[in-house]
């Protein structure tokens, strides 16, 4: 049933009285088959202590923000965590869950900052993600409501309603705390337009490893992989590539059982599994895991799809705990919310951003079949007709790395293939970093090395260089410091000043 139905509405949608849309209005408006963040709790052996808090708390949202007329709402999960709050007018971070289940507050870097700055931590949940679903069947007609335009107006409505709380929490009216807000990849990328769009609501962003460019075809995303890896390392996984491409060609598809991916009955679906698994490794800082093997099997004359199967099945859907059947597009159709995280992704994918990492015509790593035909027939297949990334509207819309936002740092990992859709220039009042090391990747600055799961503090020690880690950190530290004193300057908060800076920890 479409949401804009009446009669019958799916039962997680509630009205309730809009005490939130008025405020927006006046004011002017860790698993995903091609994205991959980190998994979640539980995956990947997770340490005690990762999470600072898995207490959830819940509060009503719009579900339309654009139409002044459908006043329906939902359910919208968010977590908070105050024990480094330095109150009532220490600052807020809002840190932003992206495309996939929310399941608490991490114990990361962004922790360790919050412990500097006495700030209050909350994190809300992506709406359609986790348990912040509008619907119970999540047809393609009930999609149309997830956007980054809604979750933006969703994180305005939620940074209003929350100082509301903090204000009743204190006895107090009509002060507004330093809010500075922090999202990686996906998120990173809300960061960064939420400061675009609603300057008046923080005091500056964290883009970590921020992806603001929309991109039909990826292809730089490839290239990286081939460069991340080395001539020894992107060899062997172009050997790799041309001899399933063989066999498959062939119609040998007794090599899809080797990776326990006979279900996998579109050869292109397979062939992407191949190409994440592989891109994982530098992804999330853990080339040796795929390279040694490799290159050692190819010295040593042993089978190298043989080694890199090993490798998907030891690793990636072992250790990793990534899913065969997501790569299935007859599992991406779906429709149950707590089975479609990875259809939710793709729905974004295919209706708004792309970043369709195709091959490049020359020296690829993935299989040339993985071409731009092949994610159009996907969003066909599992969307229907009339869903198309428009991609030059989303960048007219919100700058891509021609961003003209102000106070948003981007910091990006060397090895990542997604920096090449970050803002990697840097500029006076749009900073940018790129932290350079063998095994800096996806969010380094935040989870450290590795960065899947992340290390509690965002450990840097065993990034292969601690120094650039924490060069670019403090950096980063520098800047928050910085435009939350100039909010304190500009009235935002009535925090007594130590000197004229945040009173903050040793870096």
């Amino acid at each position: 049933m479409g949401a804009g139905t009446t009669a019958g509405a799916t039962s997680r949608l509630a009205v309730v009285p809009l005490l939130l849309l008025p405020l927006l209005l006046a004011r002017g408006a860790e698993a995903v088959s091609l994205w991959r963040p980190p998994p979640e709790a539980g995956l990947l052996g997770s340490a005690p202590g990762r999470f600072l808090t898995q207490e959830e708390h819940w509060m009503s949202q719009t579900l339309d923000h654009f139409s002044p007329t459908d006043h329906r709402q939902f359910k919208q999960r968010y977590y908070e965590f105050l024990d480094y709050h330095r109150a009532p007018n220490g600052p807020v971070f809002l840190n932003i869950c992206g495309e996939a289940s929310c399941t608490g507050i991490s114990n990361n870097y962004l922790a360790v900052m919050a412990k500097k700055f006495g700030a209050a931590l909350v994190s809300p949940e992506h709406r359609y993600y986790g348990k912040s679903s509008p619907f119970e069947d999540l047809t393609t007609e009930n999609l149309r409501f997830l956007s980054s335009k809604q979750a933006l107006s969703d994180l305005a409505v939620f940074r209003q309603y929350y100082q509301e709380t903090l204000n009743a929490k204190y006895n107090r009216s009509g002060v507004d705390n330093s809010w500075f807000v922090f999202g990686g990849s996906y998120s990173g990328a809300l960061s960064a337009w939420f400061r675009l769009k609603f300057p008046h609501l923080t005091c500056g962003s964290l883009a970590s490893s921020g992806v603001v460019l929309a991109v039909y075809n990826f292809t730089d995303f490839d290239k990286q992989i081939g460069e991340s890896a080395g001539p020894e390392c992107k060899e062997a996984l172009q050997e790799v590539t041309r001899l399933v491409d063989g066999q498959l060609q062939s119609g040998h598809n007794s090599v899809k059982e080797l990776f326990g991916a006979k279900l996998l009955e579109n050869d292109g679906d397979f062939l992407y599994l191949l190409a994440d698994a592989a891109a994982i490794a530098f992804q999330y800082g853990n080339p040796d895991v795929l390279c040694s093997p490799l290159v050692e099997a190819k010295k040593n004359g042993t089978d190298l799809v043989e080694a890199f199967a090993h490798y998907v099945n030891d690793y990636y859907v072992g250790t990793f705990r990534a899913s065969v059947a997501s790569y299935d597009q007859n599992y991406l159709k779906n429709t149950t919310p707590a089975e479609s995280s990875y259809r939710l992704w793709w729905y974004q994918v295919c209706s708004e951003v792309a970043y369709f990492q195709v091959a490049p015509k020359n020296d690829s790593v993935r299989s040339a079949k993985i071409d731009t035909r092949y994610h159009l027939d996907l969003c066909k297949n599992v969307f229907g007709e009339g869903v198309y990334p428009d991609v030059s509207m989303t960048n007219l819309y919100y700058g891509g790395t021609r961003i003209a936002g102000s106070k948003i740092v981007f910091a990006n990992g060397s090895q990542d293939p997604w920096r090449h859709a970050s803002k990697q220039k840097s500029s006076e009042e749009l900073p940018s970093y790129l932290i350079e090391c063998s095994n800096c990747g996806h969010c380094t600055d935040i989870s450290g090395c590795p960065q899947a799961p992340s290390n509690i503090g965002g450990d840097s020690s065993k990034c292969s260089s601690p120094e650039a880690v924490n060069k670019v950190r403090k950096q980063i530290v520098d800047h928050i410091d910085l435009w939350l004193s100039e909010c304190q300057d500009q009235g935002r908060d009535t925090v007594t000043k130590q000197g004229s800076r945040w009173s903050i920890a040793t870096y």
